[in-house]
């Protein structure tokens, strides 16, 4: 597939996607969600992929919904942000059992793999909400983080108010929202906002790295499991989750995983597990 908006390379174990308009700050059209979608799916298939790296092109990650469309809009014009890239749109990556997880974006969260962005520069608006569906956030040290709604007389879109205030609570939520203020990367860590920062030329290298330790010492089925658990189970009361933990160790029990784990750790080398396969 060749995609025009967006670069994608696998490099076994990492499926890395580039956001590439990089004269626009990879200002995000609908063909790039479309192509982002189709472009996950894919990795989601591929074997060699053990997880997906999300970044920009360029020296930002993501400035946002490209003000074009939202023009269009304003003019009336509401299929402005539809679709238009034809079959790239019926792309379905995620597992369909997991019900809830796969509106705009929602759908990495039901990926069995792990998603993570690296955010690379500025971050706003549409380009601040993505990054909050991926698993994890690593960020670079010029990283700039706005959500920019309230500025464009809009409102928290695209779930940002459900995943951001459970990511850094209520108070720091609101404070993002409300006054659209632009944080720097030492700030969005102190909040929970992303899991680390970077110095901006080691960023890629660490999370590459990152990748290949999961890839060298981790079953992908238990990630696949594992990260079910955390969404799914985000919302519900404790008991439940305790009562599914247990049926699911079971299971665990009768992969091949769980004993290729528990003979390299006897045999005290590095485990070889099968990969996803979907």
């Amino acid at each position: 597939m060749v995609y025009e908006e967006i670069l994608y390379d696998v490099e076994e174990p990492v499926a890395t996607i580039r956001l590439n308009r990089p004269k626009r700050l990879n200002a995000f059209t609908t063909r790039m969600g479309d192509e982002l979608k189709h472009a996950i799916a894919e990795a989601e298939r591929d074997e060699r992929a053990v997880a997906i790296v999300l970044t920009g092109e360029g020296r930002g990650f993501c400035a946002g919904a490209d003000l074009k469309g939202l023009q269009g809009i304003t003019e009336g014009n509401r299929s402005a942000m539809g679709s238009e890239a034809g079959d790239l749109a019926k792309a379905q990556p995620g597992d369909p059992t997991m019900t809830g997880f796969h509106g705009p974006y929602a759908y990495m969260m039901a990926v069995r793999k792990p998603v993570i962005a690296a955010i690379n520069g500025p971050a706003a608006g549409l380009g601040f909400a993505i990054p909050l569906f991926a698993d994890m956030r690593f960020a670079s040290d010029r990283a700039v983080f706005t959500t920019a709604f309230s500025q464009r007389g809009l409102i928290a879109e695209w779930g940002i108010g459900w995943n951001l205030p459970r990511l850094v609570g209520p108070a720091h939520a609101l404070d993002l929202l409300l006054s659209a203020r632009k944080i720097d990367a030492a700030e969005a860590l102190r909040i929970g906002l992303v899991n680390q920062v970077l110095p901006h030329d080691e960023l890629i290298p660490f999370v590459k790295s990152y990748v290949q330790h999961l890839a060298d010492t981790v079953s992908p089925a238990s990630m696949a499991v594992m990260k079910r658990q955390v969404w799914e189970r985000l919302e519900s009361e404790l008991d439940p989750s305790l009562r599914e933990s247990v049926e699911l160790m079971v299971q665990s029990f009768e992969r091949p995983d769980f004993k290729e784990g528990v003979q390299a750790f006897l045999e005290k080398r590095p485990p070889k597990f099968p990969r996803i396969k979907t």
